[in-house]
């Protein structure tokens, strides 16, 4: 309470203050679960802190990235490099020049920017950091071993540097943490015997995935130039002993490989996660045979923000994987409007450059939130409501035991963004499922105007992994039902560029022309089942329910692997 008060207190002094600029005023400070402070950094103790800098034509970037991912475009696959996306928004000689004078003044130097010149990234002491963002007061957060420096004050900055800085990473927000799910349907806990499994079945493995989405034997990558990646963050490590014994069990039946090609960032030595093993095990199993990267964004240097700083690996490296699998997510009321706005237009850089990403929607179901006394709103998660990244649901099989048709798995993350408007491309399918669907929470829980997600959605419940050698049964969530689709899609990508056509890039102008033309045997259709959301009188723990055609619990549906290719090859 106390520092809630002191927040609204700075926010009014900095309003008073017309020298003085607050670039994310609705940044709420909210101390993560498991963090506790240890008080305030002495100046001479370094921080890390991202200047994120105005980038130039995003009007221009928005509209070309409508062109080359709209099948019924002409520019459609023509996509950038990552050289013509630089010359497209690096920021202004204007900008450049009044944002490293700032620094400059203040005695940093320490500073580097990336390829596309909109992120810098400064070395500085707590000391220095305080008094070039008035306003900011460094404070030490713990939790277990890890450690970082936040401030529980809102930051301010000279009202000359309004139009050429969005935010200062590295401040407020404290790490975005996902959890995998643990359900046990059995008390059984046999390993099946060479991964190849009948119609019924103790569990996902890789045979199950591909027997459910019909992917043959021969359904594995064959191009030297097609790639996928996944994204870890926080000290989540996977380990190749692991995927190796993981291939050894359960990828019996069809070509794989047992080892990632490269790994981007610190791998540790230490035990491997769960979500790691997870999604680097069913990424390389679904799409089997393709080189696979892992970004792995530990988060351990003092106010690093993980995720922002795999979105600057993005921005630094010009030849990336054309599949990203990323299990992350935070809820949009946690964040500030100018940090999503920008990291919306990072999506839309690599869209640009022909790069999918697909995000895991949430574990949450529509999500809930407090907003008085008895009244309640459904929570949206970010980055899932981007409306330029693919969003994938869960799903379980109707029967938990056989290899069936599926419903919606209740954790299944949906719903609508509080912050961005509905994308034209899915506008007809979300008016028809508000129109149509036959129980709706009350108008006064969710923004119908919103970006709707998730896109589609996979298996989600009941997966088996290796970690740190042990095979484990039971582990669910978004977080297994987004790499495999990646894989899907790196497959289809691999066959494009086996027939000399350009990746997919953003997929959901295709994915969604593709369904409103009524290809309905490209998606297996899930239309049973809802998942949860706010436990009051209102709605009573039931958020949305699956329905024919586009929900916002499943989308569009699961893969059906060779119809999905040939709508998708042409």
């Amino acid at each position: 309470m106390e520092l809630r008060c002191l927040w609204t207190a700075c926010l009014c002094v900095a309003a008073a203050a017309a020298a003085r600029w607050a670039p994310e005023p609705d940044q709420p400070f909210r101390i993560g679960d498991g963090w506790r402070s240890l008080g305030r950094l002495a100046p001479s103790e370094m921080l890390s802190l991202t200047f994120a800098l105005r980038q130039q034509n995003v009007g221009r970037l928005t509209r070309l990235v409508q062109e080359v991912s709209s099948p019924d475009s002409a520019q459609y696959g023509r996509f950038l490099s990552l050289a013509q996306v630089q010359a497209l928004v690096a920021p202004s000689s204007l900008a450049l020049g009044t944002v490293h004078k700032w620094l400059e003044l203040h005695g940093i130097r320490d500073c580097s920017a990336v390829s596309t010149m909109d992120f810098l990234q400064c070395q500085v002491s707590a000391g220095a950091a305080e008094r070039l963002l008035p306003g900011a007061q460094f404070h030490r957060y713990v939790n277990g071993e890890r450690s970082i420096a936040r401030s529980p004050f809102p930051y301010t900055l000279n009202e000359e540097l309004a139009e050429h800085i969005d935010f200062v990473g590295g401040l407020h927000r404290f790490p975005a943490e996902r959890k995998v799910v643990s359900r046990a349907w059995t008390t059984q806990r046999a390993l099946p015997r060479h991964g190849v499994l009948p119609t019924f079945h103790l569990g996902v493995t890789p045979a199950v995935v591909r027997q459910r989405y019909n992917l043959t034997d021969k359904d594995v990558g064959d191009s030297q130039n097609s790639s996928q990646a996944c994204a870890q963050f926080l000290e989540q490590y996977f380990h190749e002993a692991d995927l190796a014994e993981f291939m050894h069990l359960f990828g019996k039946g069809f070509p794989h490989r047992s080892s990632v090609d490269q790994v981007v960032g610190h791998q540790s030595r230490g035990s491997a996660g769960i979500e790691a093993s997870l999604d680097v095990q069913y990424l390389m199993s679904t799409g089997a045979n393709i080189s696979t990267w892992v970004f792995s964004n530990a988060g351990r240097h003092e106010s690093q923000e993980p995720f922002l700083q795999w979105l600057l690996l993005l921005s630094n490296v010009s030849a990336l994987p054309w599949v990203h699998s990323v299990s992350y997510g935070d809820d949009e009321d946690s964040l500030s409007r100018a940090y999503m706005e920008r990291v919306n237009v990072e999506f839309m850089k690599a869209a640009a450059r022909g790069i999918s990403i697909l995000f895991a929607s949430g574990d949450s179901g529509a999500g809930c939130r407090a907003i008085s006394a008895g009244r309640h709103v459904f929570r949206p998660s970010f980055p899932a409501s981007s409306p330029y990244v693919t969003t994938v649901g869960g799903t379980s099989f109707r029967n938990p035991f056989l290899v069936s048709a599926e419903v919606s798995d209740y954790i299944s993350g949906g719903g609508f963004s509080n912050v961005f408007p509905m994308p034209s491309y899915q506008a007809a399918a979300v008016k028809h499922f508000l129109s149509l669907a036959p129980k709706l929470p009350p108008a006064t829980y969710f923004n119908a105007t919103g970006r709707a997600y998730p896109d589609l959605a996979a298996l989600s419940d009941n997966y088996w992994v290796v970690s740190n050698r042990i095979p484990v049964p039971w582990i669910s969530g978004t977080s297994a039902s987004t790499p495999v689709v990646s894989g899907i899609i790196a497959l289809i990508n691999d066959r494009r560029l086996q027939h000399g056509r350009p990746p997919l890039g953003f997929l959901n102008p295709a994915l969604y022309r593709l369904q409103d033309r009524g290809n309905s045997s490209a998606l297996y259709d899930v239309t049973q089942g809802c998942h949860l959301s706010c436990l009051d009188a209102t709605v009573e723990g039931q958020g949305f329910c699956a329905a024919p055609s586009w929900d916002p619990v499943t989308g569009w549906g699961t893969p059906n692997f060779p119809e999905l290719l040939r709508a998708l090859l042409g």
